[in-house]
């Protein structure tokens, strides 16, 4: 049988409005009533139910998070920095995966709405057009961290992706390199346009080429990363700039296996900086977001939103850095 506040007033002899302050740690109850009220919450083994609190207060302390793909190191980074700053401000939260499924995508956001969320955070992913028109019909505060919508029309915290492909194909320039591939995925639509902007920019400055057939967009999987290079591979390129680490790696072994000598033969760099880069071998260059931080600064902008405080910047870039590595010169 659900215990009810109704039962535990009646067994700790007080009104329901008392149990409620109890619960919700207002100051204004005498020590020893709290004690015997909470004693009788242990004792029966009392749980608020959180849908009844929310509609009282019209606030559930929920926020639900959509991730693209919960199995990739990348997103679950992300997550971790996110669920300390909810924990912080005293937030659940509800995740669920989209598998970048736009439809699915759409059913998760209505689900979520239907659980009075107090708002709602994008990991990363390619928002569709769909989500963007049910997110501008709902007051629901909505928040994206690695990632943004192509038009950047929502509160983001990224890095400046197009600056870092540019530091990274100039360099890659001045050591000599003349052909150039690009690998990409649709998990990160923003991201792999910019990327791709700054270095083609960076190229035509140099009056070098970029072939179309040395460019592939995939998924950002491993696997993916074999496919890519099987693509790329007829260009013959001297560096690749890879979206992904998983793809990146998935790139490595291809090459690898091709007879080809990284970096010798064939430079790779990635843009996740997850900690997959330390388990290739040689081990993968790669621009180092700041994964913890992005997922916690998103989190703590969307807490603002929620509680209508001062918010200074809807569009927060975070520092980034260039590791070097195994990968490249």
């Amino acid at each position: 049988m659900t215990i009810t506040i109704y039962d535990v007033a009646r067994e700790a002899k007080v009104s329901m409005a008392t149990v409620s302050r109890v619960v919700n740690g207002n100051p204004n109850v005498k020590p020893a009533t709290r004690d015997r009220v909470n004693e009788v919450i242990k004792r029966l083994n009392y749980r608020p139910n959180a849908v009844a609190r929310g509609l009282a207060s019209k606030k559930t302390t929920t926020v639900g998070v959509i991730i693209p793909d919960i199995s990739n190191i990348y997103y679950s980074e992300l997550a971790r920095g996110l669920e300390d700053i909810a924990k912080m401000y005293k937030y659940q939260t509800i995740i669920s995966n989209s598998d970048n499924d736009p439809e699915k995508e759409n059913d998760i956001f209505n689900n979520l709405l239907s659980k009075q969320v107090d708002g709602i955070i994008f990991l990363g992913g390619t928002l569709s057009s769909e989500t963007l028109q049910l997110i501008q019909s709902t007051s629901v505060p909505v928040v994206v961290s690695g990632t943004h919508d192509v038009e950047e029309t929502l509160p983001a915290v990224n890095i400046d992706y197009k600056k870092a492909s540019t530091e990274i194909t100039e360099r890659l320039i001045e050591q000599g390199v003349e052909r150039f591939a690009f690998v990409g995925g649709g998990y990160s639509e923003k991201a792999r346009l910019d990327v791709q902007a700054g270095m083609e920019a960076v190229l035509a400055e140099h009056q070098i080429n970029l072939d179309s057939s040395a460019v592939y967009i995939g998924n950002e999987q491993y696997l993916d990363g074999e496919k890519a290079f099987n693509h790329i591979k007829e260009a013959k390129p001297q560096a690749v700039l890879c979206i992904s680490d998983e793809q990146a790696i998935g790139i490595v072994h291809a090459a690898q296996d091709a007879g080809l000598s990284i970096p010798e033969d064939l430079q790779i760099i990635s843009f996740n900086n997850t900690r997959l880069v330390q388990m290739v071998r040689p081990k993968l260059s790669s621009v180092m977001q700041p994964l913890y931080d992005i997922g916690a600064v998103g989190m703590r902008l969307l807490t603002k939103f929620m509680n209508d405080e001062e918010i200074e910047d809807t569009n927060v870039v975070l520092p980034y850095r260039i590791d070097y590595r195994g990968t490249t010169k």
